[in-house]
């Protein structure tokens, strides 16, 4: 998966010195995998020492899905001059063997981030296998709902190949490994997951779904029906079945006992069944259907 590995692709390999020799080998043919940011710099110039360190970060933050060549002036003036360079800093976009944009001097960083964002955008747009993300997205929480786990997997898969700081298909794909059962997995992925997505707010679905499987893994479910089936108001039993059906995948089964014990006795214990209820929720995402189903028959409890 494209966002597990892009920390350790070398820094060497997004990033390298090209000459007049090499030129056509690192830049031109490598164009036509991925785009190639050509900065043309010299040794005397003090804004081309302002503006490389920012173009490098920038670029390493795309986690290589664009790559830097940088081109001394000063020593490669034959280069310099087949490409018009008139004065440094100046910066080439390469894309598929040509030059497809550029830009001259010092730019601020938030427009050197979209410059950049602009180039990878038009290059994932020219891919046969580019993928509608917002539709692919909707896909794969229907087939995750319809509890087809390895089709939901393989599209959030498909999703952050393509855009690896997607936080709700990293999300998604969290929530199918504790559908699955799959819970370290799902507490590696989030222990382990990229800085952009951690900092997203979807990312906080994530966690949730992960610490209510963690603290619902052995329960014992039979157990815990038996206990309900002779006393339907063991409210304590009834919650830590509804987290071990969560936690196994049964999810609408889960919110069903959270409702019956609202609808038993909504205060109990300072209304601990709506705060599971509204956990669950966060969990599988506010935007599931199954969790607009069950906030619409939440209200018409609390609201009778």
């Amino acid at each position: 998966m494209h966002d597990q590995n892009h920390d350790l692709i070398p820094l060497e390999s997004l990033i390298f010195d090209v000459g007049t020799a090499d030129f056509e080998e690192k830049v031109v043919k490598a164009s036509f995998e991925k785009p190639v940011l050509v900065d043309f710099w010299a040794p005397w110039c003090g804004p081309c020492k302002q503006l490389m360190p920012v173009l490098e970060q920038v670029v390493e933050q795309a986690g290589g899905d664009i790559l830097m060549a940088k081109v001394n002036v000063d020593e490669n003036q034959q280069l310099a001059q087949a490409l018009r360079i008139q004065s440094v800093p100046t910066v080439f976009a390469f894309f598929q063997g040509r030059p497809v944009d550029a830009f001259q001097g010092v730019l601020p960083e938030g427009q050197i981030k979209a410059f950049i964002d602009k180039i990878v955008q038009a290059a994932r747009n020219t891919q046969p296998d580019a993928i509608d993300i917002p539709e692919a997205l909707s896909q794969a929480a229907q087939a995750l709902s319809d509890n087809d786990l390895a089709t939901a997997q393989a599209i959030y898969s498909q999703i952050l190949s393509q855009d690896q700081k997607n936080a709700k298909a990293y999300t998604g794909l969290v929530r199918s490994f504790i559908v699955a059962g799959h819970i370290e997995q799902a507490v590696q992925l989030v222990e382990n997951a990229p800085e952009d997505i951690a900092a997203d707010p979807a990312f906080g679905e994530a966690k949730t779904a992960v610490e209510l499987a963690q603290g619902s893994m052995h329960a014992d479910i039979p157990a815990l029906q038996s206990k309900i089936e002779a006393n339907p108001k063991d409210h304590e039993s009834r919650l830590e079945l509804a987290g071990a059906l969560f936690a196994s995948g049964q999810k609408q089964e889960a919110a069903e006992h959270l409702l019956e014990s609202i609808r038993l006795d909504a205060k109990w214990n300072e209304q601990q069944a709506r705060k599971e209820l509204l956990k669950m929720f966060e969990a599988m995402g506010h935007s599931d259907p199954l969790t607009i189903e069950m906030r619409r028959k939440l209200s018409s409890l609390l609201f009778a």
